[in-house]
């Protein structure tokens, strides 16, 4: 069985976080393991309380991990701290990590800066380079390329700057302000567009999570970036329809809507 490994927080309420790429990459037919960065009290209304990590626990967790049962993939989520994000970029040269998906969380919904000007320097110089894929949404893919995204276009033009910038291949998220579910794939000079179905669903607490890992997990598995971004996106489409319905707030999706489906091959 293949093997994927998760460095990002932990969610309480399930929905995002390690839990949701967990969920996501059990889903996508792999073996999921964790490095949890830190601990959140969080629901689907809010995050009430965080609990980071120390840097040498953290560098611990991904040395168990990497001693024992190799990664065939890694996904990169919400790391806020200097010392952490150098942890992990240490630990992934050291084990020479493969198929590193890094999902650069820096903007919430809200449009609230999660992480620190310094920290997004520190994820820049130390990531990004040892990134197969990128995961931006739009406020992020704003943030790296230096442009206001407001059409396809825009899209267009920032995935080709930060693709160029950093030398990995980037999945720019369309999202509502751009074009709904329709996706940009910006690798080897070439712009793929991946075209989702609209889903008239509130609950999308961790949608970004969740594509993340299922890529990583497809990456896992042996299949090239473009059938693992089109099987994600599948998957994670299955898994808003579900419409699960959970919490006051933004809830969850039902990542294991189908157990025996078609995205676990």
């Amino acid at each position: 069985m293949k093997t994927a490994l998760t460095i990002a927080g932990s969610d309480s309420s399930g929905g995002a976080g390690i839990q949701a790429d967990i969920k996501s990459m059990s889903a996508n037919g792999v073996y999921a393991m964790s490095a949890i960065t830190a601990l959140t009290a969080q629901n689907t209304i809010g995050v009430q309380a965080i609990s980071e990590v120390s840097p040498e626990f953290l560098a611990q967790q991904i040395d168990s991990v990497f001693t024992d049962i190799r990664p065939d993939a890694v996904k990169i989520g919400m790391v806020s701290s200097i010392g952490l994000i150098k942890v992990i970029s240490e630990k992934l040269k050291e084990y020479k990590a493969e198929n590193i998906v890094v999902d650069p969380v820096m903007v919430a919904t809200s449009g609230a800066k999660l992480i620190s000007e310094d920290a997004i320097e520190t994820l820049k110089e130390e990531l990004f380079p040892l990134a197969t894929l990128l995961t931006p949404n739009i406020p992020e893919a704003e943030i790296l390329s230096g442009i206001t995204i407001v059409s396809g276009e825009g899209l267009m033009a920032a995935a080709k700057i930060i693709h160029e910038k950093y030398g990995c291949a980037v999945l720019c998220k369309g999202g509502h302000k751009v074009n709904d579910a329709n996706d940009l794939l910006y690798a080897n000079g070439t712009p793929v567009w991946f075209h989702g179905k609209r889903i008239d669903n509130r609950n999308t607490h961790g949608t970004g999570c969740t594509l993340s890992s299922a890529i990583a997990a497809n990456l896992a598995k042996g299949y090239d970036l473009n059938t693992s971004v089109k099987r994600a996106k599948d998957y994670i489409s299955g898994a808003l329809a579900a419409m699960l319905d959970l919490g006051a707030g933004s809830g969850p999706m039902n990542h294991m809507f189908d157990l025996n489906s078609e995205f676990a091959k």
